[in-house]
């Protein structure tokens, strides 16, 4: 008699997958630097109402075997030449645990949740047999030699996803005696007369097929993007001397700018602007200027410490937008080399970062020529 108590999951992994491209078959190649055939794994090992798993390598893959094998929740066993023959080594894996219930998924689909693995496993409650599909939306065409031929209704279309569920003995059954070129498994089912429920499917269950999935799957693991913003200002008097320092490039004038650092009002802004968007305070907070260790510090060291700080948050700059208020020095033709010195720092490319000037037409002490003011704003984007 059957355990009422199990779930098992037979996972097929025994293609070659050559249209995904990338030289390996597709349940090999990484993919949030893991592979996707570990992703489908770890999902139905990590799940509560799934006892055990079993994995259907290729022949030519049972090399990679021995760590899975190790698992006492885990069987591998060698394919067959088509899914179905696949399918069916799976199974018979089975037969001494002769678990109530299967689940039989393409490990091709690595996104595969929790929820919806228990909404087949609820099914099977009801029908010996249940799948997670989603409706078709889109206007269905018929086509000819690159053309619209026609129009298909598509009410009542589904698209099907797995891991489709069944009642273990009555779809071994119907594989035993199912043809070979059957679609799945639950067009194995139905030729066997077996009942199976639509579930609610889940559009993050993708099947990875071409390059462009693994892209596809790629965001959808790091899950939505996340955007700040952040904005910098900063001034700086002007003393005596004869040039001065903006976003690291030297600018001969005939005064410099006053601060406890190299004073770079611009590089300050920017900085600002990136520790506001993490919510981290400013400059000051980090590099305090009643410490002189940071008296007469390139400002360098603070944009790349405000570069870590967003990286070890997982995000990367956006753009960058400066502007320095003056009169003097003249700010054009030295702005792309501005541009370029950021960039570099930032890690990022110059075209993702603006500097530009403006007057304050002769009003406020930029207007005076007592000093320079900058203003910044910076997006930074989830890694």
């Amino acid at each position: 008699m059957p355990n009422v108590s199990t779930t098992a999951a037979v996972l097929v992994a025994a293609g070659r997958g050559s249209r995904a491209g990338g030289g390996l078959p597709k349940q090999w190649r990484t993919l949030g630097g893991r592979t996707v055939a570990a992703h489908s794994i770890d999902a139905f090992r990590a799940h509560a109402r799934v006892d055990h798993v079993v994995l259907v390598l290729h022949p030519d893959d049972m090399g990679l075997a021995p760590g899975w094998q190790m698992w006492p929740d885990m069987d591998v066993v060698a394919g067959g030449a088509t899914r179905a023959e696949s399918v069916r080594a799976g199974l018979d894996a089975l037969l001494s645990m002769a678990p109530q219930h299967v689940l039989i998924h393409d490990v091709a689909r690595p996104l595969v949740t929790a929820d919806l693995i228990d909404r087949v496993i609820d099914a099977l409650a009801e029908t010996p047999g249940a799948a997670p599909a989603l409706p078709v939306v889109d206007a269905l065409w018929l086509g000819e030699d690159g053309r619209v031929a026609g129009t298909q209704d598509r009410t009542g279309l589904w698209r099907a996803q797995t891991p489709q569920g069944f009642h273990y003995s009555a779809i071994r059954d119907a594989h035993a005696a199912a043809d070979s070129d059957a679609a799945d498994d639950v067009a194995v089912a139905r030729a066997a007369g077996l009942d199976v429920s639509i579930v609610e499917g889940d559009e993050r269950n993708l099947k990875i097929t071409g390059p462009a999935d693994f892209a596809r799957a790629e965001q959808l693991l790091r899950g939505p993007m996340d955007i700040r913003v952040g904005n910098g200002f900063d001034v700086h008097a002007f003393t005596e001397g004869d040039h001065v320092i903006l976003c690291g490039v030297e600018i001969p004038h005939d005064r410099a700018l006053l601060g406890h650092s190299d004073a770079d009002v611009g590089m300050h802004a920017v900085t600002d602007a990136i520790y506001g968007a993490l919510a981290a305070g400013d400059i000051g907070r980090h590099f305090p200027p009643s410490d002189p260790k940071w008296k007469g510090a390139e400002s360098r060291i603070f944009l790349a410490h405000a570069r870590d700080l967003a990286a070890q948050h997982g995000l990367r700059l956006g753009n960058a937008d400066l502007t320095l208020i003056c009169e003097a020095p003249k700010i054009g033709p030295h702005a792309e080399e501005m541009a370029e010195r950021l960039a570099e720092i930032l890690e990022a490319d110059a075209s993702r970062i603006s500097v530009k000037a403006t007057t304050s037409e002769k009003l406020g002490f930029p207007g005076r020529q007592e000093g320079i003011a900058a203003i910044a704003t910076v997006s930074l984007l989830s890694i």
